[in-house]
């Protein structure tokens, strides 16, 4: 194996019958399935239990082992069993053919290349900034545990985001520690002559060599592009030195590292991808790299290489509104894109045009999501109200097709439960429902889960309050000491929560439309319900401000000054540096976790679908996943529904919420039977365990992705590339074709007649210059009554006497609507294009309508 640069001066003067035991540990720490597979952690805390306590790491505790203690673990027969059977049970976790080779092995998906601008795989490496990154880990970890063919492509960062303090006054204070490559779980990877690989992007004047390292994450290899190379200039291996830092221009350069640089990578692995998956809009520039490169292999211009390789590109949106996604100026684009567009043989305004709504409007600036949308077969949002909220987003770009068929279809998120669970709800899911459990089809588990007793699911809430307790007390500990507080006022940090008191988590990214001081609405309020003796309340509260929100800094000042207040400081914490580790010990050991964003700008949210394996309960606004999720025996819901502006609507949701605390879920988790179970309570847990967290968790999002996208999309992806590509060069003239000509398409009278159960409808249709067999005739109406559409085919008569290319198109139709809710409508047809993301021309009938036999 291949050992991480670090070890090499430390295996010098390391005994070389020491050096099978290191090859081993390293073996195990290098791999990230240490992160939710934990049945190693009893090995680590064998081997330094305060360093294990302190960094809960495998990879710090083997960098920090002396030789001796190494000697003393290499002669303890105990200790070398357990490591044997350790290495035994990955190596047989990552040979098995696993969900997909069981079930799809002959399918003939040879993998999938995901690109995602952040990872949240641990605090053992930290590239990620927030919920878009933690998705992306928790994807990784479960295409893992599936067996799925994925390979994974992002940026390593030399600072990546920032870590979080509090000052004496509540402020936030951002500190960027320094990514140290040699003291990462990472490998240099190296090229075919033994040098470690490097992958070149053209930029203005110069080429930039990007390094590769690979992070292991069990079955998956996540390659990452390092900038940070002595060969390039002090500027440029500045390019991956910070996650979304560094001004319009390095955030540019970033993206063009990670999708062409990307597919460079890919390329010079000779890596077999059918599908590339873009986790957001960052890496669109992957779609023309690989357009490029087949064009060059296939000897065809670039347009019909695009034609070739679109259907195999997926965009994921996660993006709420359109002033989310990333935009640059045409000056900008200008710069990076001449250079580019010389290997395209197309001019760079046709670029540029790839990424804006109107292709001709030099003003508008380029859109990486439209550049996603336009070169990619296939999108989804992240829920379903998001695929809704997504399909008016991008209905630009289909000018004059109605909204529901804006070619955005929807996969809801899920998080990976074994990441998540606690110890004790490992237990429980274990022994219920078997190893196994997250390594296939979810549907069993409802069943299982289902015949949890009262006692068993109090149990699992008493010891995961009691932990979290534990840990929020160190944690405030720390922060106090970092101040520079006296021991006595540390010492009342063992006063502060109590593990039989009622405990609401709420932590997330403090920003104006998550609404993260909703509950502060009345403070007077807040802390009457708090301070109840007889039915008291307690906080946990955690969560980052971007370093340039200075109105989301002030909700968090606000937070910790409330905190503060006498009456409630044994009720109250705000916990600094919201990350992983943080998120973890708080979605295991909350009773209700609490989410206040403003409808519909929580795209999907998975905070609280991380506390559903934990017993835990969700009270939030209906937007994001709990638009889907919620029922009234599994949580509470907060809002109506719908869409509300102005400050108004916050002060009537926070009076919701007050009501929703005070009258209902306090009351309930109170109200004890006989032996000290709040059996209403507990039905909830039950319910929500057992439907919700199977629903919503990650190996379901990715058998979706599987089952739905990937393999449609490695199909035609093939069927397009076969025979020398020769369906992608017939589409592509058919599409040059129809571009040219369809402005020649124009229609004859209407002709609606009345028959016995509805209604016949003939429509003259003159083509042109474009064959009839390239187009298609509908008839069209609206939904009524939350019904579905209506569009049905035209039937296409013979040449009418006299045009040139003019048929009378008809159907039959039985409703009982009127005449007047149809119109025809044409729109491109060809057996192997995918209509409208792949060509979004539609023509509707103008014209008079004559009615007969009414």
């Amino acid at each position: 194996m291949s050992l991480p640069r670090f070890l090499i001066p430390y295996l010098r003067d390391l005994p070389a019958e020491l050096l099978p035991l290191v090859e081993q540990i390293a073996d195990l720490a290098m791999d990230l399935r240490w992160t939710w597979s934990h049945a190693g952690d009893a090995m680590w805390k064998i081997m330094d239990p305060q360093l294990w306590e302190l960094s809960e790491n495998p990879f710090v505790l083997l960098q920090n082992l002396s030789h001796e203690r190494l000697q003393a673990l290499s002669q303890n027969r105990a200790f070398r069993q357990h490591l044997d059977q350790l290495v035994n049970a990955r190596d047989g976790y990552c040979s098995c053919g696993g969900w997909f080779g069981d079930v799809y092995g002959d399918a003939g998906l040879r993998g999938v290349a995901y690109f995602s601008m952040e990872y949240g795989l641990g605090k053992a490496l930290p590239l990620y900034a927030g919920g878009l990154g933690v998705l992306a880990g928790d994807y990784l970890k479960a295409a893992s545990d599936l067996a799925v063919p994925v390979i994974a492509v992002g940026l390593l960062y030399q600072e990546g985001y920032f870590r979080q303090m509090l000052d004496a006054d509540g402020w936030q204070q951002e500190i960027y520690p320094y990514n140290d490559s040699s003291s990462l779980p990472l490998r240099p990877v190296l090229a075919h002559d033994g040098a470690w690989l490097s992958i070149p992007i053209e930029l203005p004047g110069r080429t930039v060599q990007l390094h590769v390292w690979e992070a292991r994450v069990g079955r998956i290899s996540l390659y990452l592009l390092d900038s940070n190379n002595p060969l390039n200039s002090a500027l440029d291996r500045g390019i991956t030195g910070k996650l979304y830092g560094g001004g319009e221009e390095i955030r540019l350069i970033q993206e063009i590292a990670l999708g062409i640089g990307g597919w460079r990578l890919i390329e010079a692995l000779a890596l077999e991808i059918d599908v590339c998956h873009l986790n957001e809009g960052h890496a669109a520039f992957v779609t023309l790299e690989r357009a490029r490169c087949f064009a060059e292999k296939r000897q065809i211009d670039f347009r019909e290489a695009l034609w070739a390789t679109r259907p195999g590109n997926l965009f994921t949106t996660h993006t709420p509104v359109a002033a989310g996604f990333d935009t640059f100026p045409r000056a900008l684009m200008m710069k990076y894109g001449q250079p580019y567009v010389k290997n395209l043989a197309m001019p760079v305004e046709a670029l540029l045009a790839l990424g804006r709504s109107n292709g001709q409007d030099e003003s508008e600036p380029f859109n990486m999501a439209y550049l996603a949308a336009r070169t990619c077969g296939s999108m989804n949002g992240v829920s379903r109200l998001h695929g809704q909220i997504s399909r008016s987003i991008f209905q630009k770009l289909y000018p004059r097709w109605p909204q529901h068929e804006v070619p955005v279809t929807h996969v809801t998120n899920g998080v990976h439960m074994p990441s998540w669970d606690s110890p004790w709800a490992d237990e429980i899911w274990t022994h219920y429902c078997g190893k196994g459990r997250w390594l296939g089809s979810e549907e069993a588990l409802a069943a299982e889960i289902r015949k949890l007793d009262d006692a068993a699911l109090w149990n699992l809430c008493g010891q995961e309050r009691a932990d979290l307790i534990r840990h929020a007390r160190q944690r405030m500990r720390v922060q106090l000491g970092q101040r520079g507080a006296d021991a006595e006022t540390i010492s009342q940090v063992d006063r502060i929560l109590d593990p039989n008191v009622l405990t609401l988590g709420f932590a997330r990214r403090f920003t104006a439309y998550k609404r993260p001081n909703l509950l502060l609405h009345d403070h007077d309020r807040l802390a009457r319900l708090l301070t109840r003796t007889d039915r008291p309340v307690q906080l946990v509260v955690a969560g980052k401000a971007h370093p340039a929100d200075n109105e989301g800094k002030r909700f968090i000042q606000e937070w910790v000054k409330f905190s503060q207040r006498a009456d409630v400081r044994s009720h109250v914490v705000f916990l600094e540096d919201y990350d992983i580790a943080l998120a973890q010990e708080m979605v295991q050991g909350v009773d209700v976790w609490i989410n206040t964003p403003r409808r519909p700008w929580e795209a999907s949210g998975t905070s609280g679908m991380k506390v559903l394996a934990n017993g835990g309960l969700n009270l939030s606004e209906l937007d994001g996943w709990w638009a889907e999720a919620y029922t009234p025996d599994a949580g509470w819901a907060l809002g109506d529904g719908h869409e509300h502006t102005g400050s108004g609507w916050d002060a009537a949701e926070a009076e919701q919420l007050y009501h929703l605390l005070e009258d209902e879920i306090v009351p309930m988790f109170y109200e004890r039977d006989a032996s000290g179970i709040p059996a209403a309570w507990v039905a909830l847990m039950r319910t929500s365990m057992a439907h919700l967290a199977p629903q919503f968790s990650s190996n379901r999002m990715v058998r979706e992705y599987v089952e739905q996208l990937y393999l449609p999309a490695a199909a035609a992806f093939r069927q397009r590339t076969a025979d020398g590509s020769t369906t992608a060069q017939a589409l592509c003239q058919w599409d040059a074709q129809l571009e040219t000509s369809w402005h020649e398409i124009h229609w004859g009278n209407l002709i609606a007649s009345r028959e016995e159960h509805g209604w016949l409808f003939e429509v003259p249709v003159y083509l042109g210059g474009i064959p009839p067999e390239s187009i298609q005739v509908q008839l069209y109406a609206d939904p009524v009554a939350n019904g579905a559409p209506v569009c049905e085919t035209m039937q296409r008569g013979g040449e009418m006497p006299g045009a040139v290319n003019g048929y009378l198109y008809h159907v039959r139709l039985n409703t009982p609507r009127p005449c007047t809710d149809f119109t025809p409508r044409c729109i491109p047809c060809h057996p192997d294009a995918c209509i409208p993301i792949e060509n979004h021309l539609i023509h509707w009938w103008i014209g008079n309508i004559t009615l007969e036999n009414c």
